[in-house]
């Protein structure tokens, strides 16, 4: 653990590293961009505008719908800040297209670009803030309670800081660096990237990565745009499809963490969170597929179920770890002595199901009697044993119930012996 540690704490300084290097880089490249004679098409700006509004809104509404699900206190924040930073963008883009209709030439820079990109940048900070002094969830109203005054207080701090300043941002094209506002937002946004980078420096997410990504990102925006001298020039064009990539990086996160949360969800709908094998919808979706295959193809299939002898004297003996452990064991067996397209499920406290398609009676007692060896030959401690009871399809039912209702028949017949005898009327004796 200590190795680990010393190997994501050196990680993290790497990048803080790469972060510090860049920056000089990308200053650097804003000012010989400044100095290109370029001037961008007022349609690709409006474009990238339109695209970062959209990219914003769309993952806000994403964000709103995984919290709501996951009760997530973070991520209600961030759909909060990213709806205000669209909006606010969406009226600078028709402030900005009515001062070019106006004046091509326009030098001046609009105040509504300023305060999106400042309140974004107090949002993701207060909500990396938030995480790390309140990390747990416990009342639902209480946290969205809680979201909704973060983003007031932020949003009324940025109003009174942007009223209260006598002087609208400007553009200084003869200055070493035309628009010095730009510091502070992207010196927040510095802030929250390594805030965010500290908070989840081991146990990262795609989208945590992501948002970490789209952080920097922002933050070479607002150092590029700092050198543009004129609007529409090169650095601007670039400050703006930084902040639009940006978004977009943040909306691709959550999507594939949404879909990596959906085949988590579903796996565990399907699966047993103990043993890692199928559950009961798994076991009756598997015996449901092969009976419509065997009264396709007229050819059969066996059912096992089994049953732990002894978990109770186990549990009582040995503890309840123990028989978990038990349990496990179990599972461990049928997984590594079943075929790729048998169903192994645990339908039940110690109760398993293995489905062999296309096995008749004889290849399914061979596959009962592997099971028993293998159970009871291993090393572990205490030493276990397994009743099982087969049912074959058609001979022993033609329907999932009538398959189910014999292979338990013929399992409890089989404990009630207490026989080591594999019988050969579809059902296999305990393993002593």
């Amino acid at each position: 653990m200590p190795g680990g540690i010393h190997i994501v704490k050196n990680r993290s300084r790497l990048r803080w590293l790469a972060a510090a290097a860049a920056v000089p880089g990308v200053v650097f490249l804003g000012i010989w961009l400044r100095h290109l004679n370029f001037t961008s098409h007022f349609i690709l700006f409006s474009y990238l505008q339109i695209v970062g509004s959209l990219l914003c809104f769309t993952y806000s509404a994403n964000a709103l719908v995984r919290s709501r699900v996951t009760n997530d206190r973070m991520t209600l924040i961030l759909a909060l800040g990213f709806i205000l930073a669209g909006a606010i963008e969406t009226v600078a883009f028709f402030g900005v297209s009515l001062t070019l209709a106006s004046d091509p030439q326009a030098a001046r820079g609009p105040l509504p670009w300023m305060v999106g990109r400042t309140l974004l940048a107090l949002l993701l900070l207060a909500a990396v803030l938030v995480e790390t002094r309140m990390p747990h969830s416990r009342d639902r109203r209480r946290d969205v309670a809680l979201a909704f005054f973060v983003v007031g207080a932020v949003v009324y701090l940025t109003a009174v800081v942007f009223l209260s300043t006598p002087v609208e941002p400007g553009i200084y094209p003869a200055a070493g660096i035309p628009r010095p506002w730009e510091a502070a937002p992207a010196l927040l946004f510095a802030v929250a990237a390594v805030a965010w980078g500290r908070r989840f420096a081991e146990h990262a997410s795609i989208f945590d990565r992501a948002l970490g990504v789209a952080l920097w990102m922002n933050v070479a925006c607002h150092l590029v745009m700092a050198e543009s001298a004129r609007m529409l020039d090169a650095p601007f064009t670039l400050a703006q499809i930084l902040k639009a990539a940006s978004y977009a990086c943040v909306l691709g996160g959550s999507l594939l963490d949404n879909a990596q949360l959906f085949e988590q969800v579903k796996r565990l709908a399907i699966s047993d969170s103990l043993t890692g094998l199928g559950n009961y919808r798994t076991l009756v979706l598997g015996l449901e597929s092969e009976l419509q295959r065997s009264e396709r193809t007229g050819r059969p299939f066996a059912l096992l179920l089994m049953d732990l002898d002894g978990l109770k004297q186990v549990n009582d003996r040995y503890g309840h770890l123990v028989g978990s452990r038990a349990i496990c064991r179990l599972g461990d067996v049928l997984r590594m002595n079943s075929r790729a397209i048998d169903i192994a499920a645990r339908y039940g406290g110690d109760e398993f199901a293995l489905v062999l398609p296309e096995a008749n009676p004889e290849a399914a007692e061979r596959v009962a009697r592997r099971v028993c060896d293998r159970l009871t030959s291993d090393c572990e401690m205490p030493s276990l044993s397994v009743s099982v009871g087969v049912a074959c399809y058609p001979r022993d039912g033609r329907s999932i119930d009538d398959l189910l209702n014999a292979a338990d028949t013929a399992l409890y017949r089989m404990k009630r012996r207490g026989s080591s005898r594999l019988g050969a009327l579809a059902h296999v004796a305990a393993c002593l």
